[in-house]
């Protein structure tokens, strides 16, 4: 019996210069990486090559239009032939990037001739190759004239026998010539990676601040003698921008505008007896007046709306849309396309359940039936939206939804929209919500509500800042219309002040839901969720009562959040994710971290360059005050271990002089948080 000979799997050539184990790269490179215009990220590889000569690597961005940006790269580890490279690109595309391994000729001249010549053994001759190899450097075509003068004198230096040998080394090993090696070096046996997409977005896709509201709510008035409400509008909620704007916030995001159905209309606090003048959820999207193209009678018109989209640009907000694809039962797609749905045996059509939470106001879409009809459907529906100037979207629940569908959607409208950022609220496990930042989401909800401690805090944020940072963009939100959490529910004004403070300063991105400035915190037993839930009815907040002259003037913390959104606008070392480092704290309730950035020279203003470094202390524990000793990672601040530096904390305006090891006092009869700005003496 002959044997089947084994098949060979197909091999992947190395390279003359063998470049292996690139980073960061999704899923193998199968899928863009993800930066920011002028993010640093870390690019990583290993480079080696036989034998001893030198070896040296690159990496490569190319740019939408094909223009090529070398960085070079350094061994971090000269014995295990690791190198990297901090790299960043200057506009928004689709680039991509490589590492290119190659023979550095004057990296082995430099080392031989050293050693040799210290010895006397070939002096002579290490001499002239050299000389030999700095002709050829000053004959590439991409040198500067000033370059090949360098080259050139380097080489005559080399040839000079009236002087000793070692002055004529030094002369090239060191100086003008070995700089302009440095620069622009010799590479041979250029060897390059695979070259790896890389999706490069607009700077609100990493960096913002969210406000939402219930458009419904701003301006809803109830009439005492009636008991009856008459809903906001969109022009009476453009009215609340003024004050969203002047708290320093970047982006409105408006719950759903659509109508509402009245089947299995949902009542106060979710409760199955609607009356008939309970407005009722708007995620149970739809009814004879439309669907998720339309928008509520009771809200206004097109008309409205673009002028409520107009009102948010002049006062400098972005537009937010929720998308919830999911349908009242009276939603005009029920009855024209029923294949979209699901439907039981016993010819109802299922409606949305989370177990214990029922839904019976929602069907949820079903996308397998027909999905190039169902496809176009949505895709058609969101282009309304960007058509009236909406430039994100909040997706509701996209873990519920086919992957493939969002990122055929997302690529879709960018290939005519690349400025529209998407937001995924899947509140869902790990893979689930990797996998949505992968295929297109620019930013994520998170699990930011339900870490309290200070090892969940850290390990959780270390994880966003470096093992998934290439691909999903984190939005921490210390609470949502749906989510209200015991910490929030019984730890006072320290906790809202705390929570708002981390989330605005741990990640660039972060979001508040209206009511936050009144710390509203009473939930509906049994749930962790605000009692009378906004989703299921109005609520005027009489926000006049805390301006200034109101009754209830200085129970706000809008003057707080606006400091917050001040800070974060006016310290850029907040606007990266990927720069933060922890700092040791004795008491395991209070946290210290840092993020440091370096702001190059401004060419247009001529500002220097400098560094903006800002310290976070919290104490996580809001009921009660604690004294604890800091000590600070110097280096990371951009210090030595033995300096000192002046501590301006950017809430109170106090100046301290902190050292390596620091006594700090927190809680809620002082403040909870030290926002801090390093200022060197």
């Amino acid at each position: 019996m002959t044997a089947t000979p084994l098949s060979t799997p197909p091999q992947i050539p190395v390279g003359r210069i063998p470049v292996l184990d690139v980073s960061p790269l999704v899923d193998g490179g199968a899928r863009p990486t993800k930066s920011v215009v002028a993010e640093p990220f870390l690019v990583e590889a290993t480079v080696i090559r036989e034998g001893h000569d030198a070896v040296n690597a690159t990496v490569v961005l190319t740019d939408p239009d094909g223009a090529e940006h070398l960085v070079p790269m350094i061994c971090t580890n000269p014995g295990l032939n690791a190198w990297e490279a901090v790299v960043s690109a200057d506009r928004a595309g689709m680039w991509t990037f490589r590492v290119e391994g190659w023979s550095d000729p004057f990296g082995t001249w430099e080392h031989d001739a050293t050693v040799k010549i210290q010895a006397d053994v070939d002096t002579d001759l290490m001499l002239a190759e050299g000389a030999l190899l700095l002709d050829r450097a000053a004959e590439d075509d991409a040198r500067t004239p000033e370059g090949r003068a360098v080259l050139a004198e380097g080489a005559a230096t080399l040839r000079d026998e009236t002087r000793p040998p070692h002055v004529r080394l030094s002369a090239v090993t060191h100086g003008p010539v070995h700089a302009e090696l440095t620069t622009t070096p010799v590479r041979d046996l250029v060897s390059p990676s695979t070259a790896y997409p890389l999706l490069v977005e607009r700077e609100l896709a990493l960096t913002g601040a969210w406000y939402e509201f219930f458009p419904r709510s701003e301006g809803a008035v109830y009439d005492e003698a009636t008991h009856r409400w008459t809903s906001g509008t969109l022009r009476t909620a453009a009215k609340r921008l003024t004050a969203v704007a002047g708290m320093g916030f970047d982006v409105i995001y408006l719950t759903p505008i659509h109508p509402i159905g009245s089947a299995a209309k949902k009542g106060p606090n979710n409760t199955l007896d609607a009356g008939p003048d309970d407005p009722g959820s708007p995620y149970a999207i739809g009814s004879p007046d439309g669907g998720h193209d339309a928008i509520h009678p009771d809200l206004g018109t097109f008309e409205d709306f673009d002028f409520f989209v107009a009102e948010a640009r002049r006062l400098g907000l972005e537009v937010a849309m929720d998308i919830a694809l999911q349908c009242s039962p009276d939603h005009p797609w029920v009855q024209e396309h029923p294949e979209w749905f699901t439907t039981r045996a016993d010819g109802t059509i299922a409606f949305a359940e989370n177990p214990p939470k029922k839904y019976q106001d929602i069907y949820p879409l079903n996308f397998d039936n027909d999905p190039e009809g169902a496809y176009a459907e949505m895709r058609r529906m969101i282009q309304v939206w960007i058509d009236h100037g909406v430039t994100l979207f909040r997706v509701d629940n996209p873990h519920t939804k086919p992957v493939e569908f969002w990122q055929w959607l997302i690529q879709d409208v960018a290939q005519d929209h690349p400025d529209i950022i998407w937001l995924s609220e899947a509140f869902t496990k790990p893979a689930m919500m990797r996998t949505l930042a992968k295929v297109g989401f620019q930013q994520s909800y998170t699990y930011y509500a339900w870490r309290n401690t200070k090892p969940e805090l850290q390990e959780y944020v270390e994880e966003l800042a470096t093992e998934t940072a290439h691909y999903m963009r984190p939005s921490f939100w210390p609470t949502t219309h749906d989510i209200l959490t015991p910490y929030m529910q019984f730890g006072g004004p320290a906790a809202w002040k705390l929570r708002a403070a981390l989330a605005g300063t741990l990640v660039p991105t972060y979001g508040i839901y209206a009511g936050y400035e009144l710390m509203e915190h009473v939930a509906r037993p049994g749930a962790e969720e605000q009692i009378d839930n906004e989703k299921y009815q109005y609520k005027n907040r009489h926000w006049e009562d805390f301006e200034p002259g109101g009754a209830r003037e200085g129970q706000s913390l809008a003057w707080y959040l606006r400091r917050l959104n001040e800070i974060r606008r006016q310290h850029p070392a907040l606007h990266w994710l990927r720069n933060i480092t922890f700092h040791h704290v004795d008491d395991e309730n209070i946290m210290a971290f840092s993020k440091r950035r370096v702001i190059p020279m401004d060419p247009t203003t001529g500002a220097p360059e400098h560094e903006d470094v800002v310290i976070v202390i919290a104490n996580l524990d809001p009921h009660s005050t604690r004294w604890s000793r800091v000590v600070f990672d110097m280096p990371s601040l951009g210090l030595h271990p033995d300096e000192g530096f002046r501590a301006h904390d950017l809430i109170t305006d106090q100046w301290w002089d902190f050292l390596r090891e620091t006594m700090v006092r927190l809680g809620p009869d002082h403040e909870p948080v030290h926002i801090i700005e390093l200022k060197r003496y």
